[in-house]
């Protein structure tokens, strides 16, 4: 890992590492849990994790693509980066306005990255990647800032979709 990423990793730990009793949303439990939240809601960090993670998006991308709620602010700070314009997978389709599930314009075969921020066993992230395929669009990637190491990676490569973890949470100095 370059010295960058290293500062960046120690400083994803510091703001939002917790230890306790957690139940993920896989239904599993964790005695650590990392807080999206308290890493998305920080505009420095925000900023920095969008910087490194614009750098793992295939060239060949069109638009990108974040699941609601938590990775939004995260594929914001990808498409600043980018210029690329940023899909929301919404996970029901709203009941008002243009009750879409898919926010966002795309024409039929755009190539498209899915931004995560935390993977666990993956089922936000392939539930995403299938609302996309649906709608007619090519996934090519998935980019995220945490892998958990509990599945997903192998739950995302065996749908054919491409995985470019971040961070590894074995790679990261945890107490």
């Amino acid at each position: 890992m370059i010295a960058e990423r290293k500062d960046l990793a120690r400083e994803l730990v510091k703001a939002s590492y917790l230890k306790g009793d957690f139940v993920l949303r896989s239904g599993r439990r964790s005695n650590r849990y990392f807080d999206k939240f308290l890493f998305e809601t920080d505009p420095l960090l925000l900023k920095r994790l969008g910087v490194q993670l614009a750098t793992l998006v295939p060239k060949e991308t069109q638009r990108l693509a974040a699941p609601e709620l938590g990775a939004v602010l995260l594929g914001g700070a990808v498409s600043m980066e980018t210029g690329l314009p940023l899909l929301i997978v919404r996970k029901e389709p709203k009941g008002y306005g243009t009750a879409k599930q898919l926010e966002g314009r795309a024409e039929q075969g755009d190539r498209v990255t899915v931004i995560e921020d935390v993977v666990t066993t993956g089922g936000d992230s392939l539930r995403s990647a299938q609302v996309l395929r649906e709608a007619g669009l090519d996934v090519i990637g998935l980019v995220v800032v945490l892998d958990r190491g509990e599945g997903g990676e192998e739950n995302i490569r065996a749908a054919g979709i491409p995985y470019s973890p971040l961070f590894r949470i074995q790679d990261l100095e945890l107490d």
